[in-house]
């Protein structure tokens, strides 16, 4: 996709009010600095439009990224790390579990997960959630750069069973610092906006 403007639209809180979207809208899922605003970024050729930290935690909010008009790329809050009370968390687990209830644009959602680590308990439940929500989400195994080539099908084999992946489910490696999988992944979103 060539990118001719993006910018960021819509910043929903705890409280807010979801938006009534027209454009199709994919959502980035995953704890806590896996990578999702540096995917975005990635995506979206821009540097620092979506905001990271080397602090986990630092996305509270759901954000709407709109694209040249014609689709939204939702960055969800994390979940796991962040040093915010167990309230909060449940908040933002409320807030996430609202918007896949009742977004109406909602296409596809993208769950991220490091290549490097076995997945997590709350990124199996995350998983097995968005599937009870009616989605199949596409894994995305972040931060391929950091591991050598050598190692790449193990790591995918590591996510991919850890996770307790449905037959099917598309697995892409990706790397935000050598944008390696970008292409594929814009694929897959675009795959979404045909389906209008």
């Amino acid at each position: 996709m060539v990118i001719r403007e993006a910018s960021l639209e819509t910043v929903c809180g705890i409280t807010s009010t979801l938006p009534a979207n027209s454009a199709p809208e994919v959502a980035f899922a995953g704890k806590s600095n896996v990578g999702k605003s540096s995917l975005i970024n990635a995506l979206l050729n821009r540097k620092a439009l979506a905001r990271t930290s080397g602090q986990p935690g630092k996305t509270q909010t759901i954000n709407f990224y709109k694209v040249n008009q014609e689709l939204y790329l939702v960055d969800l809050p994390g979940y796991g790390y962040a040093k915010v009370s167990r309230q909060t968390q449940e908040k933002w687990g409320k807030m996430i579990e609202r918007y896949l209830h009742t977004s109406k644009q909602l296409r596809r959602v993208f769950l991220l997960v490091d290549i490097r680590h076995e997945p997590s308990e709350n990124d199996r439940m995350m998983y097995e959630w968005i599937v009870h929500n009616g989605y199949e989400p596409v894994i995305v195994a972040t931060k391929l750069d950091k591991i050598n080539r050598s190692q790449r099908q193990r790591h995918v084999r590591m996510v991919r069973e850890g996770l307790k992946a449905r037959p099917g489910t598309v697995l892409l490696p990706f790397s935000a610092q050598t944008k390696e999988g970008r292409e594929e992944l814009w694929a897959l979103i675009e795959e979404c906006l045909e389906d209008r």
